[in-house]
């Protein structure tokens, strides 16, 4: 099948009528019936049966719908990235974070880097990590950050700074000595915990330390995000595991923070496309997200 076919096929599988598919690939109906006819003549079988005046795919053609719509997906990612490069990428400076940064990372990063560069636009945007690999490869972001480590031939990863994992409690669950000490993982044995999703890597690798325990914590809500986490622990709503940032962000008034023991680990990633130079307001950029990250990663619990 050429890409013309595809084209037709997903517009047909969409619309169910060859007119409408012609209106929405913006040609004429009877060039629309020479594709299709060009198309089955290729493959050598019908793609489709008249039932109640719409088109019905075949057996053989529902066989071929995955692939196609994988096909033409690809065929999209190329024209974004095409538009993309024929943009140009000097009109501004596109960050894209996870939303735990968003919150308590970027603001005071973003207004620091403004007092060099007070007229260059930024554009920020919020996406999990997944997402923000794809942004960066499609060229639809320059610099990304994540607190997962990403490996990838079209990227580059630098550490920026690192700090330990913490449990967040509401405020008052601890009396003030016991905010310089760490929590031992055990401590969580039947608390209420709020789950965080196994699909972040760090919640995938707490949920193993949380299943070894003799009694486990008792969770009844999970969540996708840090900050949802911490919303809710605001709330009222029990324990929660998260990174430093999350949980030293605006202080101590709501709730109430510890260093987790055993320590794991909590990098920040700045992600970029590998074997591109770095403009200077990129590099001021990362400068100020280092800088922020480090103040907050080594404040004191509670300060």
């Amino acid at each position: 099948m050429r890409l013309r076919h595809i084209e037709l096929f997903q517009a047909i599988l969409q619309t169910g009528s060859l007119t409408a598919a012609a209106q929405l690939l913006h040609i004429s109906q009877p060039a629309a019936s020479k594709i299709l006819k060009h198309a089955e003549q290729q493959l050598g079988f019908a793609l489709f049966s008249r039932v109640r005046g719409k088109l019905q795919p075949t057996a053989e053609a529902r066989i071929l719908q995955q692939e196609t719509e994988r096909i033409a997906a690809d065929l999209q990612s190329l024209r974004r990235l095409a538009d993309n490069l024929g943009r140009g990428e000097e009109r501004a400076l596109r960050l894209i974070c996870t939303p735990a940064l968003a919150q308590a990372l970027v603001p005071e990063a973003l207004r620091c880097w403004r007092k060099r560069f007070a007229g260059t636009r930024c554009h920020l945007a919020t996406q999990h990590t997944t997402e923000i690999v794809e942004a960066l490869l499609l060229r639809e972001a320059d610099l990304g950050l994540t607190l997962q480590a990403v490996e990838h031939p079209g990227l580059s990863s630098q550490t920026l700074a690192q700090g330990r994992m913490m449990v967040i409690a509401p405020a008052g669950w601890w009396p003030e000595e016991a905010l310089a000490q760490p929590f031992r993982l055990e401590q969580l044995a039947d608390a209420p915990l709020i789950g965080l999703d196994t699909r972040d890597a760090l919640g995938g690798l707490l949920r193993g330390h949380l299943e070894a325990l003799a009694s486990p914590p008792r969770i009844d809500t999970w969540v996708q995000t840090y900050q949802l986490a911490r919303s809710l622990v605001e709330a009222g709503q029990g324990l929660a595991l998260v990174d430093p940032l999350t949980a030293l962000h605006g202080g101590g008034q709501s709730i109430q923070a510890r260093p987790l023991e055993p320590q794991v680990p909590v990098p920040l990633y700045a992600l970029v496309r590998a074997q591109e130079a770095a403009p200077a307001a990129q590099l001021e950029l990362l400068e100020q997200v280092r800088q922020q990250a480090e103040k907050l990663m080594h404040s004191p619990p509670g300060s």
